[in-house]
């Protein structure tokens, strides 16, 4: 018996040892340039079991020991690796993949591993994004993204996104892992991210890993370049709406690198020499990009990474009034963002990466009107400024351990530190340099901290079942404030067959930012505003599932996406408001304790590879809004609640050196409000008409419902080319666009025109952008 037992248990034990398990870990990276790839798939060809490397191309994965194995590599636009090797032990393996086919012509092998859909997740390639036609000759990101289902654009030409109805203040905008609140150029026809500095673009609608929050609706992790590792490298564009340069390279090869870019408005350089020419008046407007980054790999284990955006949009008008040499006016308006961060990589074993973030975040608005008047006895200056500030020092601490083949573990923390200038209105009056008037009114500035900690844990059962569990705790105080909150996330994906995935999740997110935005014609004012004791945190809870079916080997996809979300303690402004003319609390003029509702069905079908490529996709969604003092208490339709949204998208590559494009776009009109009834109201202007009092009758509307109307629906056609040529010193491209093929006259706002002879009032439309056609001239040297 006894010798039994010892058999079986010696037999227990060189079957373990047998089965042990090794670890294969490294980096993924582009063999021409350095940069890591995010995102590689690295799998067994046998098997077909795998993993994908995270946001520092660093990938690790657990094998059985001594055995061979055909370990493959592949990244969307790279020429596949596939690697013989035979392992006893653990092993540092790096992949260098060669850029050499097109993503136009990407040929899908069947027999790779693919990593399994992330559910809610869309991941743009850049190389994409310069295949589409440009707005002005300017390739935008974010105008990109809302090509996708479940993403919608708020207005005409705006940049801004509006993600499974939810405002663009619920997107949580990451550049390089920091904070960003602003993100468009030139009023939000512009997006602030410069296509050329851009690494990897990661838009989550749904389903949000733990190490996410902040935000309710959505997350958009955008990655900058590091540099060129290998060579220095130039390249730039001119175009009609801005120009940019690019340039990396190696500072010590293979070692450490730099990339430096920036991005100017063009239009003000052509304009501002012939306002000027005017006697009376001097208007001009620009804009400005500039991304820099340093990385160094101190050895194997260590890297560093120093990345720094400063953006800013700058608006001056100069008026002298023609009839009064004396009367001197000007008006200068400035916004934008500073973000600065460091990182710090470790690697520990082949099991245990680390990233450490030290980051600082800041965006500001200022006006300043001026007003000088010589009397010829004295000179009186009015000087009228408002501002409106955040900023954010933040560091956090993020690890990823990979403890078997089949489970990751992420886990961290990390605290923010806020400071908030709501609103400050500054006026005062001198008289021959001496001040006679000085006055401040608006909000003190607020502080508050952010802690959270997460963990997220990923295990595959199986080839066939993948659960991502996790949870986020988060603290907010500030004073004697306290809010407190655990956020539970789970993800499940289903894979029944190779070509087909079901997955379904449940998320909650916390929101500790308000924003606050007003705007009209002119220039959209963003006013970020901290959660208090009376304006508590915003809550979402999201429900959504999804069905994913490739065809033909992947040449085709289709997808379907059902989600439902409900949102707490939204705030709005009270009816007629306006924080910039108010001398109140900001707390006092919103409605507070609003709730939301948003659900729908997403639906995507794309074609992967050959010559042509593209994707066709529909939304329908349904979003309403409530709160007890506005409407009768009585949901109503969100402002940008569109039941039908529609995207067509053509890619077509002519040749090695032409490639054409066009995108159709269709969007149920926006909700606004429509009076139903008109009366003259009287006012007594306190003036006096032969000893009686003058009165003024103007017109007055009467409402009935919140958001009641629908302005007329959306669509528009953009085409472009691209035209490509090796040159002497590298390449060059030409890129003919045309926004609004056929002219469609689409509405950008309606107003009530009245007429003071008839009496009558007429509700009118203004468009923006009529059929506008572009060229832009691009090299690489």
């Amino acid at each position: 018996m006894r010798l039994a037992i010892t058999v079986a248990i010696l037999s227990v034990w060189c079957s373990f040892l047998s089965a042990q398990k090794v670890t294969v870990s490294g980096h993924i990276t582009d063999s021409e340039t350095g940069e890591v790839l995010i995102g590689a798939h690295i799998y067994d060809t046998e098997s077909g079991s795998g993993t994908a490397s995270n946001e520092y191309g660093y990938y690790s994965i657990s094998l059985l020991s001594n055995r061979v194995y055909n370990l493959g590599c592949s990244f969307l636009g790279y020429n596949d690796t596939v690697i013989v090797l035979s392992i006893s032990d653990d092993v540092i393996l790096n992949f260098s993949l060669k850029p050499g086919i097109e993503i136009g012509e990407v040929k899908v092998n069947a027999s790779a591993y693919k990593q399994p859909e992330k559910h809610g997740t869309i991941n743009l390639p850049v190389i994409q994004v310069k295949q589409l036609p440009s707005f002005g000759g300017e390739f935008d990101l974010m105008k990109s993204l809302q090509l996708m289902p479940g993403v919608q654009s708020g207005s005409e030409g705006n940049s801004g996104l509006y993600v499974r109805g939810g405002g663009p203040d619920q997107n949580l905008v990451l550049l390089d892992d920091v904070p960003l609140y602003y993100v468009n150029h030139l009023a939000g026809f512009i997006s602030t991210f410069n296509a050329d500095a851009i690494n990897n673009i990661n838009l989550i609608k749904g389903g949000f890993p733990a190490r996410y929050g902040g935000r309710l609706s959505s997350i958009l992790d955008i990655r900058m370049k590091d540099g060129n590792m290998k060579e220095l490298h130039s390249s730039g564009s001119i175009g009609i709406v801005s120009s940019k340069i690019t340039v990396e390279g190696p500072i010590k090869k293979d070692t450490s690198s730099f990339i430096l870019s920036a991005r100017r408005f063009m239009y003000d350089l052509i304009t501002m020499p012939v306002t000027k020419l005017a006697e009376d008046n001097v208007i001009g407007y620009t804009f400005y990009d500039l991304n820099a980054k340093l990385n160094h790999k101190f050895s194997d284990k260590d890297r560093m990474f120093l990345s720094w955006y400063s953006g800013d949009d700058s608006s001056l008008a100069i008026y002298n009034d023609p009839g009064d040499d004396n009367d001197r006016s000007k008006v200068r308006i400035k916004w934008g963002n500073m973000v600065a961060a460091y990182r710090w990589n470790h690697i520990y074993n082949q099991k245990l990466f680390s990233n450490l973030s030290l980051s600082y975040s800041r965006f500001r608005f200022n006006t300043r009107a001026t007003d000088i008047q010589d009397t010829g006895d004295s000179e009186y200056n009015y000087t009228g400024q408002f501002r409106s500030a955040i900023s954010d020092l933040g560091a956090k601490i993020d690890f990823s351990y990979y403890p078997g083949p089949n489970q990751s573990i992420s886990f961290g923390g990390g605290t923010l530190h806020h400071t908030f200038n709501p609103w400050t209105n500054s006026y005062y009056i001198t008289e021959g340099g001496n001040v006679i008037l000085d006055t401040l009114t608006g909000s003190n500035d607020f502080y508050a901290w952010e802690h959270f900690l997460y963990l997220d844990d990923k295990i595959n059962i199986g080839r066939f079942l993948n659960i991502n569990m996790g949870i986020r705790g988060s603290w907010y105080t500030s004073d004697k404030l306290n809010y407190k909150r655990f956020d539970p996330r789970i993800t499940l994906n289903l894979t029944p067959g190779e070509k087909t995935q079901v997955s379904a999740s449940y998320t909650e997110m916390q929101q500790y930012v308000h924003l606050l935005s007003y705007s009209n014609v002119g220039i959209p004012i963003d006013l970020w505003m901290p959660a208090t004791k009376s304006v508590p945190p915003s809550l979402a809870r999201q429900l959504s599932f999804g069905y994913t079916r490739q065809l033909k080997n992947g040449e085709y996809d289709i997808s379907l996406e059902y989600y439902n979300k409900r949102m707490n303690n939204l705030i709005e402004y009270k009816p007629g408001v306006s924080i910039i003319e108010s001398t109140e609390d900001w707390q006092e003029l919103i409605e507070k304790g609003g709730k939301g509702r948003s659900y729908g069905f997403e639906l995507m079908f794309r074609k992967n590879s050959g010559r042509t490529t593209g994707w066709i996709g529909y939304t329908w969604s349904k979003t309403t809004h409530q709160f007890a003092n506005l409407n009768n208490g009585e949901p109503y339709p969100y402002k940008f609640d569109r039941r039908h949204d529609i995207s067509l998208v053509f890619m077509h590559k002519l040749s090695d050196d032409i490639d054409i494009s066009a995108t159709w776009v269709y969007g149920t009109g926006n909700a606004f409000s429509l009076p139903v009834g008109k009366y003259n109201a009287i006012i007594d202007d306190g003036q006096y008409w032969e000893g009686e009092p003058e009165r003024i009758f103007y017109p007055a509307y009467q409402y009935e419902g919140k958001n009641n109307y629908r302005m007329r629906s959306y669509h528009r056609l953009d085409i472009g080319a691209n035209f490509r040529k090796e040159t002497r010193l590298g390449e060059r491209t030409w890129n003919i666009s045309i926004f609004n093929l056929y002219n469609r006259k689409n509405p950008y706002f309606y107003y009530m025109d009245y007429n003071w002879f008839s009496g009558k009032t007429t509700l009118k439309q203004k468009s923006l952008f009529p059929f506008m056609p572009s060229v832009s001239y691009s090299f690489k040297f």
